[in-house]
């Protein structure tokens, strides 16, 4: 057999098996594409669900502090003017995405302990009807469902990244007050709270356009 009709059989073996191997490198772009489409609308979908949640918390944040502002009798509008310490940052820290979120998460779950303070507080200074208990239950109840949706997300984007520790140890609470302080402190929380959820929300509107698109541009070029 000549080196010309080997060559002919070599090819004829070889073009099959090229037309193969290119059909399947199609079909594993395309499944990948595929893939990481569905991951990017995961995505931008859990987020949106935090979006919505932050956008509730923060328009009933608004109503909570005109509530508790109408149950504070005389001089109410001069307590959210008055500086506190150990109030919670109301600002987002971090440079990277992952920082950001895992800042997030952890300013919410600093602002829990005062806002159990001050429902203590309150609960000694209303009636057991007064609509600003009902109004505080309520936002507490669906921060801690927001600081849940903010934790899942993140280990969604992050599974081999835990979140981080507080670095300040456990959140630091007022020593005994007396009514004025109390109500002072009340407010201020509230205020400092609501400055927070805009910047989450703020924050968060940012975030689809960096973490959902740029997971998928990482998944096509594994």
């Amino acid at each position: 057999m000549n080196g010309h009709v080997k060559s002919m059989i070599f090819q004829q073996f070889m073009e099959p098996a090229t037309t193969l191997l290119s059909l399947l490198l199609v079909m594993a772009v395309d499944s990948t594409r595929t893939v990481a489409a569905s991951r990017n609308q995961q995505c931008g979908n859990s987020l949106q669900q935090t979006v919505k949640l932050t956008r509730l918390i923060q328009k009933e944040s608004v109503d909570l502090i005109k509530t508790y502002k109408a149950s504070q009798g005389e001089m109410a509008e001069l307590f959210c003017k008055v500086s506190v310490n150990n109030v919670p940052d109301p600002n987002i820290s971090g440079l990277e995405p992952s920082e950001r979120i895992a800042s997030i998460s952890t300013h919410l779950q600093d602002f829990f302990p005062h806002f159990k303070r001050v429902y203590e507080q309150q609960t000694d200074l209303q009636s057991p009807t007064s609509p600003l208990l009902t109004d505080l239950s309520r936002v507490s109840a669906r921060s801690r469902s927001l600081a849940a949706l903010v934790n899942s997300f993140y280990q969604s984007l992050f599974p081999n990244l835990p979140l981080p520790e507080p670095a300040g140890g456990p959140t630091t609470l007022p020593q005994p007050q007396n009514v004025f302080q109390q109500k002072v402190y009340g407010c201020v929380v509230l205020k400092t709270y609501k400055e927070f959820l805009s910047n989450v929300s703020r924050e968060l509107r940012t975030l689809k356009s960096k973490v959902c698109r740029r997971r998928i541009q990482i998944n096509m070029f594994f």
